[in-house]
């Protein structure tokens, strides 16, 4: 039914600009000798464009989860505050961009710095598509810039990891038996007041066999935040598994690159230059401003039009 679904979609949205096509052309036609009107069909043929493009784009999501909503994991390396507060960046900077594409965001997990930034982050993003365009952003960021936390004004370069799954719908089987489960309860933190619970209500799962630890802390009732929990626990290993079936394709992938310290998929500059690169594309960009405020799609385009040359 799903598929049934995304196919009727995909008809729509092509008949849909078949038909706004054939409305240019018959408008082009009236007013062909009228310059003043025909500004007007300029207008609605630039945004046409506009409109043609992003469908295009849409069709290198052929994976078989880039339908799927995301669930987007953050984490900072070493460095203590300046990598936490790098971490809150990349956190704002992905929660701008699915606000600006009109996406559903659920904070599931959020875990303050001791002085500033976080220390963990997880959200869930819902919406059309939503995986297959941020499946791009998995991997290690790096930022070089003088740290406003450094008394001396040096320029210091952070690391943070970003890790992106798909959600798993309950339909599909992963395996999780009790016995490999670790859970434990804590009280959940906050900025003070209402957002610090009195009871022990937030989460953690530890999934032994794995090593993988999940937690959640956004809901008041321990029910709710274990449900969610699973649900990332699921999708991590769901997407574990789909690694291991694809590591001997992906050593000779040589646009993808291993998630690990050290191996930066995107570099930041903010001094003694901006620029914003993408080392596996080569796409970047000087205006960095702009990038922090969630505008990806230089990036997400690049990513997903180089994975289509590849295929």
């Amino acid at each position: 039914m799903r598929d049934i679904s995304t196919n009727k979609k995909w008809v729509g949205d092509y008949e849909k600009l078949e038909s706004e096509l054939n409305d240019l052309i018959e408008l082009g036609d009236l007013t062909a000798d009228h310059p003043a009107e025909f500004a007007e069909v300029r207008q609605g043929l630039d945004a046409f464009v506009g409109t043609i493009d992003r469908f295009e784009m849409a069709t290198y999501l052929s994976g078989v989860d880039d339908a799927r909503n995301a669930i987007l994991t953050i984490h900072p390396g070493a460095g203590g505050t300046e990598s936490q507060d790098w971490a809150d960046m990349l956190f704002r900077m992905y929660n701008r961009w699915a606000e600006q594409q009109g996406l559903a965001v659920s904070l599931i997990d959020y875990q303050a710095g001791d002085e500033a930034g976080l220390k963990s982050a997880t959200i869930m993003i819902r919406g059309e598509y939503v995986y297959g365009y941020l499946k791009s952003e998995s991997g290690v960021h790096r930022l070089v810039r003088i740290s406003p936390f450094d008394a001396n004004s040096r320029r210091h370069t952070s690391f943070a990891s970003v890790f992106i799954s798909p959600e798993i719908e309950d339909s599909i089987e992963i395996d999780i038996r009790e016995d490999d489960l670790r859970i434990d309860t804590y009280r959940a933190s906050g900025a003070g007041g209402q957002h610090v619970n009195k009871t022990s209500s937030a989460v953690r799962i530890t999934h032994l066999p794995s090593g993988i630890v999940v937690q959640c802390q956004s809901e008041r009732s321990q029910h709710k935040n274990r449900d969610s929990a699973m649900r990332v626990l699921r999708s991590r290993l769901y997407q574990l598994a789909l690694e291991e079936q694809q590591k001997e394709q992906q050593k000779y992938e040589q646009s993808k690159k291993k998630i690990e310290w050290g191996s930066q998929i995107r570099s930041y500059v903010f001094q003694p230059y901006t620029l914003v690169k993408d080392h596996r594309t080569g796409a970047q960009t000087s205006d960095i401003q702009r990038v922090m405020n969630g505008d990806l799609a230089l990036f997400i385009n690049a990513y997903l039009t180089q994975g289509q040359a590849v295929a």
